[in-house]
Order: C-alpha cells, then sequence, then structure tokens
C-alpha cells in the first residue's frame, strides 16, 4: 500500500530508504490507509505531540514522534531535531542532564531578585559566596546576640588589642597596638616606638612581655613589631577593607588614653581620605610626643594648620579616616573598628583645643576630631615591614 502513495520523481532518496512521510495517529480519528500524501512542506512552528514533546523542523524537514518509540525521537527527511520527554525513573541519565538548563537559570534568577531587593550587595555576596560587599567587610566577628552594639564590639576585639610602653634616652611613651598574627605580630603606629631602646607590651589579660622592632615606615607612620616568647592563644583582629566604609559609620575606638588600657569608646566615620602630616623626624617627633610642648601628643597638621607642636622640616602626608570617637594621647597604634568587629583603621592622630596655639582653653582631651591610617594601606604596606625595612 506504501507504494501506491508515491509519485514519480517526489522522493529521490530510493527504494531503500524509509518514507519520508510515515503513517501516524491522529488524535481523533484511527489512520485512514486512504489518505493522500502530507503536503511538501510542513509548517514552521514547532507542534506539540504529547506532553514533554516539541519537534522543531527544520525547512523542508519534517519529523513524527511514535508513541510506540520508547521516548526517544528519531529523525525523518533530514537532519530535524526532536526533543522528547524523559524516560520513566531509571531509565537512564538524560533527566540530569537536561536539568542543567532550568537550574542554572533559576539559580540566575535567585542572584538578580536579590540584587533588585532592598539588601543589594548582602544578597549578591551570600548566593555568590563573595567574600566583599559595599560594607567595610564580610566578615562578621562579633557574636550573633551582641551583633551591631559596642558590647559586642568591645568584647570580640579587646583580646586582639595591646598596650605598648616604649622607653628611650629621652623618656618614655604609652600607645596601643594591634595583634595582626597568632605568633605575636603587632602593627602600631611608628611614631609610638620610633627611638625606643626597650618595648614593653601588656596584654588584655594584664601579662606583660618584651617586644622587638621587625620593620618601620616613617612616611606612613606605620610600625610592625613582634613579641619575643609569645604565648600560645593569642587572638589576632581580622583586618577589614576600608574602601568600603563610608562616611556615617559606626565606630569603635579601643586604645589605652593616659594608660588606661583596653579604653573603648564610640562614634562614626566623620570623613574620608583627610590630608593628615605628620614628622617622619623620629627624634623631634618623640620629643614632642614626651612632653617637650606636646601634651604628650603627636605632632601632626592638616588644614594648613599645626597640632600639639611643631612637626619640623621632614614630614609626610597620607590619606586618613576621620571620627568622632574620643581618641586622647595613648590611642596611638589601637584600632579603629567597624559593627562587625574588623579593623578599619589605625588611629594615629588626634587633636584637642589646648594644642592649637590659637586656643585659649586650659583643657586636655577630645573634642571630636581624630585620625585614623586606613586598615587597606597597612595591608599594603604589611610585606615591606616584615622584610625589616627601617624607612
Amino acid at each position: 500500500m506504501t507504494e501506491s502513495f508515491r509519485r514519480s520523481g517526489e522522493y529521490p532518496q530510493g527504494d531503500h530508504q524509509q518514507p519520508a512521510y510515515p503513517q501516524q495517529q491522529h488524535s481523533s480519528s484511527p489512520v485512514n490507509p486512504e489518505w493522500p500524501p502530507p503536503p511538501a512542506y510542513e509548517p514552521v512552528t514547532p507542534v506539540a505531540v504529547e506532553p514533554g514533546t516539541t519537534l522543531w523542523p527544520q525547512a523542508q524537514d519534517h519529523a513524527f514522534a511514535s508513541a510506540g518509540d520508547g521516548g526517544h525521537g528519531g529523525t525523518y527527511g533530514g537532519g530535524t531535531a526532536l526533543f522528547t520527554a524523559p524516560p520513566p525513573e531509571g531509565a537512564g541519565a538524560a533527566p540530569k542532564k537536561r536539568a542543567r538548563g532550568p537550574l542554572a537559570l533559576l539559580a540566575a534568577v535567585a542572584i538578580v531578585a536579590a540584587a533588585i531587593g532592598g539588601g543589594t550587595a548582602y544578597g549578591i555576596q551570600e548566593l555568590t559566596g563573595n567574600d566583599t560587599a559595599s560594607s567595610s567587610t564580610s566578615t562578621n566577628v562579633v557574636p550573633t546576640a551582641k551583633k551591631g552594639t559596642v558590647a559586642g564590639v568591645a568584647q570580640a576585639v579587646s583580646p586582639s588589642i595591646v598596650e605598648i610602653s616604649a622607653a628611650s634616652n629621652a623618656g618614655s611613651s604609652t600607645g596601643a597596638g594591634v595583634i595582626i598574627t597568632s605568633s605575636g605580630e603587632i602593627i602600631t603606629n611608628n611614631h609610638v616606638i620610633s627611638g625606643a631602646a626597650e618595648i614593653k607590651v601588656r596584654l588584655n589579660n594584664g601579662k606583660s612581655y618584651t617586644a622587638k622592632v621587625v620593620g618601620t615606615d616613617s612616611k606612613k607612620d606605620l610600625a610592625l613589631i613582634k613579641l619575643e616568647s609569645a604565648p600560645s592563644g593569642l587572638k589576632a583582629a581580622t583586618l577589614g577593607n576600608s574602601d568600603g566604609v563610608q562616611v556615617g559609620d559606626d565606630v569603635v575606638a579601643i586604645g589605652s588614653p593616659e594608660g588606661l588600657t583596653g579604653t573603648v569608646t564610640s562614634g562614626i566615620v566623620s570623613a574620608l581620605n583627610r590630608d593628615v602630616t605628620v614628622s617622619t623626624d623620629e627624634s623631634q617627633g618623640q620629643q614632642q610626643q614626651q612632653g617637650g610642648g606636646g601634651n604628650g601628643e603627636w605632632p601632626f597638621s592638616f588644614g594648613g594648620q599645626q597640632f600639639n607642636g611643631d612637626t619640623g622640616s621632614s614630614t609626610t602626608t597620607y590619606k586618613a579616616l576621620q571620627t568622632d570617637a574620643s581618641l586622647n594621647p595613648g590611642n596611638s597604634g589601637g584600632a579603629l573598628i567597624d559593627m562587625n568587629g574588623n579593623i578599619i583603621g589605625i588611629n594615629s592622630a588626634m587633636y584637642s583645643a589646648a594644642s592649637d596655639s590659637s586656643s585659649s582653653s586650659s583643657s586636655v582631651g577630645s573634642v571630636g576630631l581624630g585620625f585614623a591610617i586606613p586598615i587597606n594601606t597597612v595591608k599594603a604596606d604589611l610585606a615591606t615591614l616584615r622584610s625589616g625595612s627601617t624607612g
């Protein structure tokens, strides 16, 4: 009966080929062997044969799914692709491969949805595993129950902050430092230990140890010291990302003002990228800091004015974070911390009214004008400091 439908020259494939238009089961009537052959060209739109099976014919190609083909598509009359429903469970691995496309699409949609929501950076960070968001850092050091509180920050970070006493021929000075490795590396200001013949470090638990200078960088007012015979169990601070800090962010400062170890104050970030100028002449800076007219504070200048004494002719300028967290003599080298417990700056300079020659006030203390070296500046300088630089 098949031969009766063939017209001369219409199917050049030859008799050994399958018919280009096999019999098909109509959805509402049985097969009629007397039907004429189908038209020369099928519609170019996809045809849904059965749930889960879609045909996408190419030009002049024709394909049909058979209910008895066990879910496996065939190709008839050309290179037409036939997409069939996945076989029943246990019939093969094809369903897993075909599921990858939809799953990838769902994941992409989830990421975009999180980005469109109110917490854009946080959503993308959580979904992609990126550890850098628009806030200062993604690491949360503070216990969940006390997250976002000054008490929580103090509890989490205080064990990483130390008091530093430096003795020299000119006298002694007191500052603070931040433990950055469990082996006893401590970052502080260069002016805290400049010219010191002996350095003593007092930990948060009250125990004292001697330390040696590893490297200094007077141009950035940074120094790296290391405990000798460091005890086990030292808690290293988490260094954040100061590039993500914004004006108005809440911050906490921890240091040893006037020798009061572990003093905690709080405030906000008042400004970014302030030009702060300090002396690079260790002898001059140390003389001012140890009582030569600078009220025990490190001389610095900004806005064209000098504070806490004369910075001298040998100076350097760096970009600083400005904060209104209370800083006093002894806070130098201590930590400025975000509310997740990450170090975002090293406190380095503070202004008091008594240090301003134009002020008649005799009071000494913080007026909410302090500066910190951004922690990204510190991280970029660590390799130099560890190499033993004494610049």
